[in-house]
């Protein structure tokens, strides 16, 4: 058998293809691996280019098999030709990751992956407590039992559950509730639990507590971008990472006409939520006070809806985090920028 020089690595729970090339681009191997001959396999091979996408355990892989003295580059899914079969797919893998325009993805530490993680879980606590909430405010509306929206709503509406005297409850609907509204109080303990984890992960992290000098980045935001981007230096711009994001207009130009539609959604969703969120609460605050620290912002405000502006000022607040993290600079603000 030649010399592999590049391996195309389709990744799986349990059932991994590989397809292998040597330096003339003649396939040299064509095989299937159960998982635990993935590594052992590699260890045989000289030093060689993997390629494989990112997807679910990727960085893991690419963590181990890099150990191994082979170099690894990780692709989005979405730049890769598609099939419907594992054999295929390794073989669009390694051709695509010997591409000089493609686009490849850093491999996370484990430190960054446990953040991410973390941040997963404390997402998958809020949407548990608004299902809850949600549960609870339906159940009573079935016996008439109605108030506000907010917080101050939700105490009412606790106030009438742990009310044994209410006869509008029915003794078996109040257990029913009652199970609920126990399972509300321990969510929102384990909320407040990745709360606190996520800002002693930001007091620890340099580059995180910079980050959090811009206006509408918090510890969540600022721990989320120093995560979910190990090499900013892998954007070539900021308008890059925005456009990864998910924060630019999608694009239908042709015959010098420009066209530019909706955001284009891509990319980190997660990041782009927290992103907007962030920028609405300067906006909020802008229209309380009448001033905001971007002077941009409020020409911006008196002539396009909030939602717009709201997706531009993300955008803005995507490219200033990608120059800070690039040139390890602190926030300044725009006045003392001009001056």
């Amino acid at each position: 058998m030649k010399e592999v020089s590049t391996i195309g690595l389709d990744l799986a729970k349990n059932v991994f293809q590989v397809h292998g090339i040597d330096g003339s681009g003649e396939t040299v191997i064509r095989r299937q691996l159960r998982r635990g001959q993935d590594l052992p396999f590699f260890e045989k091979l000289p030093p060689c280019l993997v390629g494989m996408e990112a997807c679910g355990t990727s960085h893991y892989w690419a963590r181990e098999i890099t150990v191994l003295g082979h170099e690894v580059r990780m692709m989005p899914a979405r730049y890769v030709k598609r099939n419907k079969n594992d054999v295929a797919d390794a073989e669009a893998i390694c051709e695509a990751v010997t591409r000089p325009t493609m686009r490849f993805v850093p491999i996370k530490t484990p430190a960054q992956q446990s953040v991410l993680m973390l941040h997963r879980t404390r997402e998958l606590f809020v949407r548990q407590r608004t299902m809850l909430i949600n549960a609870l405010r339906a159940h009573l509306a079935e016996f008439g039992i109605v108030a506000g929206v907010g917080r101050n709503g939700l105490e009412k509406l606790l106030e009438v559950i742990a009310d044994d005297g209410d006869e509008r409850i029915p003794s078996e609907a109040r257990d029913c509730l009652l199970a609920l509204r126990d399972q509300l109080v321990l969510v929102k303990r384990q909320i407040l639990e990745a709360d606190r984890r996520i800002l002693a992960c930001h007091r620890a992290s340099e580059m995180s507590r910079r980050l959090d000098d811009i206006p509408g980045v918090g510890p969540l935001i600022a721990t989320a971008l120093v995560a979910s981007i190990p090499d900013p230096h892998a954007f070539r711009s900021g308008r890059d990472l925005s456009a990864w994001i998910g924060l630019v207009p999608k694009q239908a130009s042709t015959g010098g006409k420009e066209r530019l539609g909706h955001i284009s959604k891509a990319g980190n969703r997660y990041l782009r939520k927290l992103l907007v969120v962030g920028a609405l609460s300067v906006i909020r605050r802008a229209k309380q006070t009448g001033a905001s620290r971007h002077p941009w912002l409020v020409v911006l405000m008196a002539r396009r809806s909030t939602k717009v502006v709201a997706i531009a000022l993300a955008n803005k607040i995507a490219r200033i985090a990608w120059a800070m993290m690039v040139r390890g600079t602190r926030y300044q603000e725009p006045l003392l920028q001009a001056a």
